[in-house]
């Protein structure tokens, strides 16, 4: 009963591992460089806005807009 559960102690830890493995390689394709202009509305992006976030890709509108669970375009 033991070696069933240490098995199993084992494998949700090597998962758990998986996931956290697979997080940190998705995090790696981003690029650091922000974007110049919004991805959604195509206006600027400030300077300090993409010195304060590192690849950003919105301005503060559409972030806040999309954090509210606003749907850009249908």
């Amino acid at each position: 009963m033991s070696d069933d559960v240490d098995r199993a102690s084992k494998y949700e830890s090597m998962e758990r591992l998986n996931g956290i493995a697979l997080a940190a390689k998705d995090m790696s394709k981003r690029s650091p460089v922000s974007l110049t202009h919004c991805l959604e509305c195509g206006d600027p992006i400030p300077e300090k806005r993409r010195e304060a976030e590192p690849g950003c890709e919105l301005c503060v509108e559409c972030k806040a807009w999309k954090e509210k669970g606003g749907a850009f375009w249908p």
